[in-house]
């Protein structure tokens, strides 16, 4: 009877205890083991599907499929517009700005512009500059000096200077191309709103700041309750009028005055660098609102006249020559500040005064140009959406009739 008992006891213990090993020889905890090892097996492949799923491996591949469907839907696009059907914009939600603008573009832009600095030696600037020459189509010919080697660093190459007749200057129209570049859009402004592609739009009091400029001669009476557009309309009978102009990497980087005017004013608007190529500007709506920007403010002959340089991905470095005070792209900023700066002073009761063709002022790389000005409302565009200009050809001009560009521009305005 004991034996029996013991017999059972050893046999319970050790089956017991084969889950940690074998008792007296005898392997009585396999089946136990078995269990154990799979289940350890079951928890390292767990572990090794949560380490090769990183957060970095997630966002790439979302990033990657939403990349993919966005260019099939403009591969799309592209396709309904050669057969000749309009396609409405795809502007972007808020979300995707917000992500958008969360890319330290500012950060990459200065550090481009450094590296912009370095200088390239001898014998590696002919291979790099013939790179960008031929990714962008420069048009080394045009330029002052042709011999690659001359150009000690990348900035220079890109702030290249132009022969004296490369481009000549149109005399018989009042308003030039202050660039080369391609023509996004022009034409009237109606109601406060301004076009930068057709169909996307943004405000014109955003874009150029609130109305306390008190250098120009612009008329503000307290019970004045006009539109910002009809504050800048200084003389009856006149309009306001917008053209914008894109200027692309291989483009001459240099602007010069569009026409015959006194700039009295300055606003620097320190914001976001994100592209600005056609593309981007018919995605995000108020694309030139949120961008980092100088408003250059005056007069002409008609009344008002500004131009205004549109900062973009490592285009954070604006230069206006006569304005040695002006510094773009600054570590930091105030979200929706602007700085003000006149020209006017009590030993210059004019401000500057600028030449139709002058030399103005110059971009890092290719960016954008935005003229807003009151004309008479006879002015006439010479221009279509989309074609290529460059710096210098006429813009558009007084006439006593409409052209058919005009009609042009009034459709798609």
């Amino acid at each position: 009877m004991a034996a029996s008992v013991l017999k059972v006891c050893v046999v319970r213990f050790g089956f017991a205890a084969g889950c940690r090993g074998s008792l007296f020889g005898e392997n009585l905890g396999q089946p136990c083991r078995r269990f154990s090892s799979g289940r350890r097996a079951l928890h390292a492949a767990s572990v090794g599907v949560g380490a090769r799923l990183r957060p970095l491996h997630v966002l790439l591949a979302t990033g990657s499929g939403y990349l993919g469907y966005s260019q099939y839907g403009l591969y799309k696009d592209r396709e309904l517009e050669r057969q000749g059907i309009e396609v409405p914009p795809r502007v972007a939600h808020e979300v995707q700005v917000a992500l958008y603008k969360s890319i330290p573009t500012r950060l990459l832009s200065r550090a481009w512009g450094r590296l912009n600095q370095v200088e390239l030696p001898t014998w590696l600037r002919k291979p790099v500059y013939s790179l960008y020459i031929w990714t962008f189509g420069v048009n080394m010919k045009e330029a002052a000096v042709e011999e690659l080697h001359h150009y000690r660093n990348l900035s220079e190459f890109f702030r290249r200077k132009l022969k004296p007749q490369a481009r000549p200057v149109c005399d018989s129209h009042c308003v030039i191309s202050p660039s080369d570049g391609k023509i996004l859009h022009f034409g009237r402004v109606k109601n406060c709103e301004v076009e930068q592609v057709k169909g996307v739009t943004y405000s014109l009091e955003t874009f150029l700041g609130p109305h306390t400029w008190t250098d120009l001669n612009i008329k503000k009476s307290e019970d004045d309750t006009g539109s910002f557009q009809d504050l800048l309309v200084t003389k009856e009978g006149n309009e306001l009028f917008h053209c914008v102009i894109y200027l692309a990497p291989g483009d001459y980087h240099c602007f010069h005055s569009p026409a015959d005017w006194r700039v009295a004013h300055r606003r620097h608007f320190p914001g976001s660098l994100m592209s600005v190529n056609p593309g981007v500007a018919r995605w995000i709506k108020e694309l030139f609102c949120h961008n980092e920007r100088v408003v250059l403010s005056g007069e002409w002959t008609h009344g008002f006249f500004s131009l205004t340089a549109v900062g973009a991905t490592n285009v954070g470095s604006i230069r206006i020559y006569f304005d040695r005070e002006l510094h773009t792209n600054s570590p930091r900023y105030s979200k929706g500040s602007f700085n003000d700066f006149s020209y006017i002073s009590n030993n210059n009761k004019d401000g500057v005064t600028m030449r139709k063709g002058e030399h103005l002022g110059e971009f890092n790389l290719g960016s954008t140009i935005v003229l807003l000005f009151e004309a008479p409302k006879d002015f006439t565009f010479n221009i279509s959406a989309g074609q290529k200009i460059r710096f210098g050809e006429a813009l558009g001009t007084m006439r006593g009739t409409v052209t058919d560009a005009e009609k042009d521009s009034e459709r798609n305005v």
